[in-house]
């Protein structure tokens, strides 16, 4: 009998202060306003980070070189909501083009007052890259989603003020 391990999701909380809307748009329109260039797929240079706002869309990085290399695609598009991707990496970070083999990001956007938003983020479905890859992917985004949580924070209430 073949038993898949399941490997346990990453969830991170954080309290921005901004409406779910520009929460929400925040972290997918204004993305490459706060997500850091040294965070990249492959070694070429990022200047710029998109995602494109509807079912089916890329959550991508445009190159120095003019390539694109795509983080994802959309999977669930709920403006002010929440917001599904697939994480298509491996745990090389390199592009995981088989769908089958990549981990999932769901991003939530819920009211805390009257001008915040609670941002729940689950990382999940590492078991999909296999034991030792998923884990090791766990690891890294387990240890990366605070920071950049924070850079969304922080760019979330500027534009509130705005």
């Amino acid at each position: 009998m073949n038993r898949t391990i399941v490997i346990a999701p990453v969830r991170k909380t954080i309290v921005v202060q901004a409406t779910p809307a520009r929460a929400f748009d925040t972290f997918t329109a204004r993305i490459d306003r706060w997500w850091p260039k040294t965070h990249r797929i492959g070694g070429v240079a990022i200047v710029a980070t998109i995602v494109e706002p509807f079912v089916g869309g890329r959550w991508y990085n445009r190159r120095d070189d003019g390539t694109d290399v795509t983080v994802g695609h959309v999977r669930v598009w709920e403006p002010g909501k929440r917001f599904v991707v697939g994480w298509e990496i491996s745990a090389e970070w390199q592009p995981e083009p088989h769908l089958a083999l990549s981990s999932e990001v769901e991003v939530r956007f819920l009211p805390e007052g009257e001008a915040a938003t609670r941002v729940e983020l689950e990382h999940r479905d590492f078991e999909r890259m296999g034991d030792k890859a998923g884990e090791s992917m766990r690891t890294q985004v387990d240890g990366g989603w605070p920071s950049l949580l924070e850079l969304f924070a922080k760019e979330a209430a500027s534009a509130q003020s705005a």
